[in-house]
């Protein structure tokens, strides 16, 4: 069967490859992609899908995919965790309520207190409906 995207390393990238799986601390989806792609490389071991299926107990979609991903994006974007398209949880603060909130932090705290705790700060940005929940914890995230 033909590869639509064949992987090639050149030396710079083999190496690289080659040093990250001899890092003991990786991220773990690391180790298993550098291994793919060392695998895989026309110019190394040259396997097939699946043999390294097999191998590293992949699935051959998981390769194809890599090999898509590492002609389309790079050495890098194969290495690394693609970032979220959109979050899967919308900020409580954007940016104009990210400011009244530091503003507000800023400022002189209410009498009584000698200065701001985050769980004043929250309980304030409610009263002032800049949202309409939040925690301290998410108070602290901001500031």
């Amino acid at each position: 069967m033909n590869k639509r995207y064949g992987v090639r390393l050149s030396a710079n990238q083999r190496r690289q490859v080659e040093q990250l799986v001899k890092v003991a601390k990786v991220a773990g989806y690391n180790l298993p992609h550098a291994n793919m792609l060392l695998m895989a490389d026309a110019d190394g071991p040259a396997m097939t899908d699946p043999q390294i299926s097999k191998a590293l107990g992949v699935s051959v979609a998981q390769m194809e995919n890599l090999r898509r991903r590492l002609v389309e994006e790079g050495l890098h974007a194969c290495l690394s965790r693609r970032p979220q398209e959109r979050p899967s949880i919308e900020p409580i603060f954007d940016g104009e309520k990210e400011d009244r909130l530091i503003a507000m932090a800023c400022g002189k705290p209410p009498e009584a207190y000698g200065q701001w705790s985050l769980r004043l700060l929250a309980d304030r940005a409610l009263e002032l409906k800049i949202v309409a929940s939040t925690s301290h914890e998410a108070v602290r995230r901001v500031l």
